[in-house]
């Protein structure tokens, strides 16, 4: 038989046979639960639940495997550097803790013409501006440079120098790297590992980028990067990044503006564990396969042991691998838009979005993010969603394997631990409390391995 020659059937009927099979018990409070964003997730899905379907403009077959390099020295990063690409990386993200640095010796014998690079400095200052000018000028390169000086305010709860220096320097970075791809980005991943939701992490990244649409007028003819931490609710994430897109849709339509939206995508730190570490190595395939289904442009994956441990061949390998599998062996490059016509995933989709939305209107009519960064409400939201969080997974209403789950009593970690995997207070002055980021298992471990 045909798909056609089948007697189509609606919601509503599903849903009386469905009743009928519970026996009297109410088919609400039976199968219908409540996510920690407040969605309610229904126990089927059908097509006349909601009439209009979601329309995600992206091409899920162009995703690229990165690999993120941390510059301390460039000849080192280098040899690294040519060293994944022959591994099968396909762009390089280097991160530039300084700019007395050459980028000459940096990308020597690499392919700068087909090798997508991705600058983030953690800095900003009109030298490394200088550099990029005069070792890319009039090249045709695919370059982007991640400066984000509101996620330095988020982050550290300082500007690099003071806001209005801040967004002179990015003003001459507009005019200098005109020819780039991008040279602003939003950091959502700081809001996902500090403890944010999903809705607040739409909603936080949307009103992030938009205090830099109505400060530089120059973005209208760039692309502006994003980067998004994934965790392990499968769904959901594929959803989270299919909601941020609409969303972004929307903002460009109200803005009058085309700006490219450029997604990277990494595996959350919240939910990794220093115990019974393997298991992170499940919770970042799992997490990468959602960015890859969810849209994302780049995908870089994280080593399964580096809460704990020096970066390592052997690790690093690993989550290349991971990422190699899952594109070249697994398909996961070969449809256009696997999630289409998944019906839960789509109504998870509009429901993120339509929660993200109001929340984002909410900010920009009490002043923008940047005044709540300032006042100090983006931190309360975060703070309260991540405690509430944190009593779950204490209470374990949900929980980690190897930490709240079937904890290995027998496993010692402290010999392995060869960097210090917990917050570190360090007492500076600061204009407005820092945003920050904590693992869910961080407070159990530590007591772990102080009890070893």
């Amino acid at each position: 038989m045909t798909f056609e020659e089948f007697e189509k059937i609606s919601s509503k009927q599903w849903k009386q046979k469905i009743q009928f099979e519970l026996d009297g018990s109410d088919f609400s409070s039976s199968l219908i639960w409540k996510s920690i964003e407040g969605i309610d997730v229904r126990p089927f899905y059908h097509n006349d639940l909601d009439a209009k379907s979601v329309s995600v403009h992206h091409n899920a077959q162009n995703w690229k495997i990165g690999h993120a390099i941390y510059v301390q020295n460039e000849k080192a990063a280098n040899k690294k550097a040519t060293t994944w690409l022959k591994n099968g990386a396909e762009c390089l993200y280097f991160v530039l803790p300084h700019s007395n640095l050459s980028l000459s010796d940096l990308l020597l014998d690499i392919d700068s013409e087909n090798t997508p690079f991705y600058f983030e400095p953690r800095f900003l200052d009109d030298v490394i501006i200088s550099k990029f000018e005069r070792f890319y000028s009039k090249k045709n390169r695919s370059i982007f440079v991640l400066n984000d000086p509101i996620g330095q305010l988020g982050r550290h709860g300082n500007w690099h120098h003071s806001m209005t220096k801040d967004f002179e320097l990015m003003d001459q970075t507009f005019k200098t790297l005109n020819g780039f791809k991008s040279v602003i980005s939003v950091d959502t991943t700081l809001y996902q590992n500090a403890g944010a939701s999903m809705v607040q992490q739409l909603a936080f990244g949307l009103a992030h980028a938009n205090e830099y649409l109505n400060r530089f007028s120059e973005i209208s003819s760039k692309t502006m990067t994003f980067k998004f931490a994934v965790g392990s609710n499968y769904f959901f994430e594929i959803a989270k990044l299919q909601a941020f897109r609409l969303l972004w849709q929307s903002l460009m339509k109200n803005h009058q503006m085309n700006i490219g939206c450029h997604i990277i995508s990494t595996p959350s730190t919240r939910n990794k564990t220093v115990y019974d570490f393997n298991t992170n190595l499940l919770r970042t395939t799992t997490e990468t396969m959602s960015a890859a289904i969810g849209s994302s442009d780049v995908i870089i994956n994280r080593p399964y042991d580096d809460l704990y441990r020096k970066t390592n061949d052997f690790s690093e390998r690993l989550a290349l691998n991971q990422l190699l599998i899952l594109k070249h062996e697994s398909y996961f490059s070969s449809v256009k838009n696997p999630a289409e016509g998944a019906y839960y995933i789509e109504n998870l989709t509009k429901q993120l979005a339509t929660k993200a939305l109001l929340l984002f209107k909410k900010i920009e009519k009490e002043g923008g993010f940047l005044k709540q960064l300032k006042s100090g409400t983006v931190q309360q939201q975060l703070r309260a969603h991540a405690q509430s969080e944190q009593d779950r997974y204490d209470s374990k209403q949900l929980g980690l394997v190897g930490v709240h789950i079937q904890p290995n009593g027998e496993e010692k970690m402290k010999p392995q631990v060869e960097l210090y995997p917990f917050l570190k207070k360090r007492i500076r002055k600061t204009l407005i409390q820092p945003i920050i980021e904590k693992r869910i298992a961080a407070s159990e471990e530590k007591q772990r391995l102080d009890d070893e």
